[in-house]
């Protein structure tokens, strides 16, 4: 118990020492590997692939995404590949020093080449993606940012349940 009794207070002096806000940066510009696990109705495969995306954020906690992802895989004996281009809002915490968790809804659309998901011709479908991730604060021009999100999409008349995972770099310009 006397171990707790000293425990509290230091956790508290930490947390207090960590709760200054951060400086919050006008736009965020990121880059870096993504990951899709993509799932049409039990038949799933695997895509790796990059992209990036730019923020501005209009104050401390609000801001807008867009972000542009492009996958290559393979799915049985067919080389796929996939892009996505989307915008949504992100709500931001900054009241950590070196994190900063986020959330965002990602709406736009999803192309698929022949092949992809079993279509015959490529097209472009709407894809909605809600996530979250956060940010670690390297310095104040730069974070690394690890990131996932839930996508769906509708190809065939039959709703695709994606995941994506990423991990990169933002480079932090201005600030409010």
């Amino acid at each position: 118990m006397k171990r707790f009794i000293w425990l509290f207070p230091a956790v508290v002096a930490f947390c207090a020492m960590n709760a200054h806000a951060q400086e919050v940066p006008k736009i965020e510009i990121s880059g870096g590997y993504s990951y899709m696990y993509a799932d049409l109705n039990g038949s799933s495969f695997h895509l790796n692939g990059g992209g990036g995306s730019l923020t501005e954020n209009l104050n401390s906690w609000f801001g807008g995404r867009v972000e542009v992802n492009g996958y290559h895989g393979n799915e049985g004996s067919t080389v796929v590949s996939t892009q996505a281009i989307t915008y949504g809002p992100v709500f931001s915490y900054r009241k950590f020093s070196r994190i900063t968790p986020f959330a965002h809804l990602q709406v736009g659309a999803q192309h698929g080449s022949v092949g992809y998901l079993g279509i015959s011709a490529s097209a472009y479908k709407f894809a909605i993606g809600p996530g979250g991730g956060f940010d670690l604060i390297l310095n104040r021009k730069s974070a690394i940012r690890v990131d996932g999100e839930y996508i769906a999409t509708r190809f065939l008349g039959l709703t695709q349940e994606n995941a994506n995972v990423s991990v990169g770099l933002v480079f932090r310009f201005d600030k409010w």
